[in-house]
């Protein structure tokens, strides 16, 4: 072989040696970004227990290749662990290699973090000479807001002035930021992305205006809607969900929790939509809304007029009441008043209704609307009955008296009540005697009829005159071993 003929095959011996280590190189990724600005749709489903479900999709610019793509404007407050990206034009069209998400946010004591050992420039203002002096300075330490800088060839804190830095550090981020590295077999794709963020809630507040005769009321529901997620959605599809959602929580001792979310609005004249869900029920509202950062919004949930209800007036009694000898046990104890609504179509109502305080107002005699009272509902499907708390009656009062009392054994008893029952005002009153009782028991005798509700439970109904007493009179046995 001739000395140029070995030259040659050196040659091509070393391309061949180099080429798979060349082929290892992965190609630079391209650098891309896309903000708020590339969103054509948005949608948030939220939930009571302060987290929110974010839909949106965006027209991105992605280059072909391999490209690390900054995905901003997404929720301080979201979990990245629960982040889905799709490609709509199909699976094969993007294929995601790693997620970053970055939160270490641009602010002045992170900026001063970041340059600990590095030279900075402080400007100090000159009074004397009517501008500033310049001081290079070297971050020694930055701890709790106070820092240490070399000026001089001296050590010195709380130095006053203007610091100057003469860069950004790259690892610093003024938003919240998702950084994916994807290869891209389109130069332009249809992303849609969905997470899970905290920061957004939800709650149901009733607004009820009863009639003269305190026999039919108003409604009116409201939904107050709150982000603090850390972003903003404009023109979002609101979209709330009904039902009791398990939700996994972290936690230093790690456990699950069943977190009750609220029953949502019904559909109807408030603009909502409802469908079944799985096992839940979802209520979109009918137009798009801004959902901004740091806003409580208000939105029309329900209104019905000349909703029936029924005042009663109930007067408690206790179980531990009938194991021992008490003689008067209560004297000019209060009487309850409360409102009971049937949720029945019927009633102009049969809607889910979530949990939430109901607020009741009447009007006086000038006609100038007063609150009477307010409680707070649970979860209340349709065809159930709502009782309201209102307080307590002013003039109605009650005595409970234990006339007799005798033991029948080691854990038995005999004993006579008497429960005296006034009536100041200038109308009639039914007053609902509510006994709650333990044990076997038996009523042996009776003034008035008595309803057994439960096996703990029975209750008389009972007509007090205006200005005037009744006395309800029984005698029960009970064993409670």
């Amino acid at each position: 072989m001739s000395k140029s003929s070995r030259v040659v095959a050196g040659v091509v011996l070393a391309c061949l040696v180099a080429a798979p280590a060349v082929a290892q190189q992965a190609p630079a990724a391209v650098q891309k970004l896309s903000s708020a600005k590339d969103r054509t749709e948005v949608s948030i489903t939220v939930y009571n227990q302060n987290f929110g479900l974010v839909r949106e999709v965006r027209d991105v610019d992605v280059s072909k290749g391999r490209v690390a793509l900054e995905f901003r404007d997404v929720a301080s407050q979201i979990q990245p662990e629960t982040v889905s990206i799709k490609s709509l034009a199909g699976a094969a069209a993007i294929n995601v290699l790693e997620q970053n998400y970055r939160y270490d946010l641009l602010t002045p004591e992170k900026l001063l973090e970041k340059y600990v050992g590095k030279k900075v420039r402080i400007y100090r203002w000159n009074e004397k000479l009517g501008k500033e002096d310049a001081f290079d300075a070297e971050v020694l330490s930055v701890n709790g807001g106070q820092s240490v800088f070399k000026i001089g060839g001296e050590i010195t804190y709380g130095f006053p002035g203007r610091l100057a830095f003469p860069e950004v550090p790259a690892n610093l981020i003024a938003k919240p930021t998702l950084v994916w590295l994807v290869d891209s077999a389109a130069p332009k794709q249809k992303l849609e992305v969905t997470y899970l963020t905290r920061g957004m809630g939800w709650k149901a507040d009733y607004v009820l205006v009863l009639d003269d005769k305190d026999q039919k009321g108003d409604l009116t529901g409201w939904v107050t809607l709150t982000n603090n997620s850390g972003t903003s959605y404009e023109n979002a599809k609101l979209k709330l969900v009904a039902g009791d959602v398990q939700k996994i929580v972290d936690s230093p001792g790690y456990y699950k929790s069943k977190m009750p979310v609220a029953a949502a609005a019904p559909s109807g004249g408030a603009g909502f939509k409802e469908e079944g869900f799985f096992e839940y029920h979802l209520y979109t509202l009918q137009k798009p809304t801004d959902v901004l950062q740091n806003e409580q919004k208000q939105v029309t949930l329900l209104e019905a007029e000349g909703v029936p209800l029924l005042k009663k007036l109930i007067f408690f009694g206790a179980a531990y009441y009938y194991r021992g000898s008490y003689g008067q046990v209560v004297s000019n104890q209060k009487v309850g008043v409360y409102l009971d609504i049937e949720n029945k179509e019927q009633n102009k109502l049969g809607i889910p209704l979530p949990k939430g305080i109901v607020r009741v107002y009447k009007a006086d005699k000038s006609g100038a609307k007063q609150f009477v009272g307010e409680d707070r509902i649970d979860h209340t499907p349709r065809d159930e009955k709502i009782r309201i708390k209102m307080g307590e009656a002013f003039d109605v009062v009650g005595d409970r008296k234990q006339m007799n009392w005798k033991t029948l054994g080691t854990c038995s008893s005999e004993s006579d009540w008497e429960i005296s029952l006034r009536n100041h005002k200038d109308t009639d009153e039914t007053v609902e005697l509510y006994e709650p009782i333990g044990g076997d028991w038996e009523l042996v005798s009776q003034s008035h009829p008595s309803t057994k509700k439960d096996a703990h439970t029975f209750t008389f109904t009972v007509k007090v005159p205006k200005k005037g007493e009744t006395k309800v009179k029984y005698r029960v046995r009970v064993r409670w071993c």
